[in-house]
């Protein structure tokens, strides 16, 4: 793979083909240089006569017959809604068709596996997408080890070049995202890493805010930095359902679909080190409030869904009803105990507890654990609560508890 600015510049490979084409003389300068001008870029008239000179890709081979017949059985290879080239725009091609696919799956009727399948694929969504921003601006995002003074490129074992993954990009200097949407990306990784090569409780309602937020803000990405005319809007259509919850049968639902206490820990954790202001950043997790509507209109009466500005008087009067402040309950730790001493854990007592809150430095405010409240007293959140139940299921045999299986 060529790494470099791709803005009107050949690849390597069609530099091959444009001295095949050059070798074979049945066109000229201007014909060759239509089959690779594109609506995503245009080339400059002068690359093919240098290529004929032999003052540009002098040392790159010339194509086959066979490759060049290829070329021109099956040109013109362009994605015709967004006159992308399905060889020269691979990433960027791979990139969409990898965040349909996954909000394609996670609508989908009758999954169980959701939530893993669209984070997964929208993680690889996202890598490529960033890998064909840093191509764009001729960033170099392949791996190398120190040899030395010298760099030397890392290479699969099948003796592939290694280019960054998700974190890495994200680690960048070079990277085109911040703020709420690279939070919601880390806080996917995070949990896809929690998740991994494990069958969990269905996840969809605790992170479909996160999940939603992150294919929005891929959408705005690739517009933003790639050309309106590769947004997916056209691609998904709006999800319909066949049903209407109830108050009584959403909690009955959220009642019965218990997350796996690691999960809970590690959603807790995160938010716990973010502040107010920033969980609440659109980019991060993006909440809509679905509210059935009569209408007097006939030019309405189709429309299943109304959008109004964020900043309209109908928002705010919305935001006042819908969402409020809440504190964040508190446990002490006799409570917990009690909690865990219920649940099985006979010989988990406060001296574990604190032994165990100890090892994990998890009185310090960062880890988001806890708080000391007025006159000194240190309180616990829900977050501290799954990490002991977390705790107590791994070691089971040590705090009395008898196997299910038993």
């Amino acid at each position: 793979m060529q790494i470099g600015k791709d803005s009107g510049v050949l690849a390597n490979w069609e530099i091959r083909l444009v001295k095949a084409m050059l070798d074979r003389g049945q066109w000229n300068d201007q014909q060759i240089l239509a089959y690779f001008t594109r609506p995503t870029r245009s080339v400059n008239h002068r690359a093919i006569g240098e290529i004929r000179k032999g003052t540009r890709g002098k040392a790159i081979d010339i194509a086959t017959n066979d490759e060049l017949d290829r070329f021109l059985l099956t040109w013109p290879e362009i994605d015709p809604q967004t006159g992308l080239s399905l060889l020269g725009d691979e990433l960027l091609i791979k990139a969409r068709e990898a965040m349909v696919a996954a909000v394609h799956a996670f609508n989908g009727a009758g999954l169980y596996f959701r939530t893993e399948i669209f984070i997964v694929t929208a993680m690889i969504a996202w890598t490529y997408l960033f890998h064909a921003f840093f191509k764009s601006k001729g960033v170099d995002y392949r791996y190398y080890s120190a040899s030395g003074k010298e760099k030397v490129l890392q290479l699969t074992p099948s003796g592939a070049e290694k280019y960054w993954d998700l974190s890495q990009c994200m680690s960048s200097s070079h990277c085109p995202i911040d703020g709420g949407m690279k939070a919601n990306l880390v806080f996917l990784l995070e949990l896809r890493h929690e998740i991994e090569h494990r069958m969990t409780s269905r996840i969809d309602d605790a992170v479909s805010a996160k999940l939603q937020a992150c294919a929005i803000n891929f959408n705005t990405t690739i517009k933003a930095k790639f050309g309106l005319q590769h947004g997916l809007e056209r691609r998904l259509p709006i999800a319909l359902q066949f049903v209407v919850f109830s108050a009584d049968q959403r909690n009955l639902i959220k009642a019965t679909s218990s997350l796996p206490s690691n999960v809970v820990t590690m959603v807790e954790s995160f938010h716990g080190r973010m502040t107010p202001e920033e969980q609440g950043d659109p980019q991060f997790a993006y909440r809509v409030a679905f509210v059935p509507k009569m209408v007097n209109r006939a030019a309405t009466a189709d429309e299943a869904i109304e959008f109004i500005k964020a900043d309209s008087e109908t928002a705010e009067a919305l935001n006042q009803v819908l969402f409020k402040e809440t504190e964040k309950k508190k446990y002490g730790a006799k409570q917990i105990v009690a909690m865990m001493q219920k649940e099985g854990y006979i010989k988990f007592n406060l001296h574990r507890n604190s032994e165990l809150w100890r090892s994990l430095d998890a009185k310090n405010p960062s880890k988001g654990f806890g708080v000391e409240i007025l006159g000194g007293v240190w309180c616990w959140y829900e977050t501290w609560v799954g990490k002991v139940r977390q705790h107590c299921e791994e070691n089971a045999t040590l705090y009395g508890k008898a196997s299910e299986n038993a």
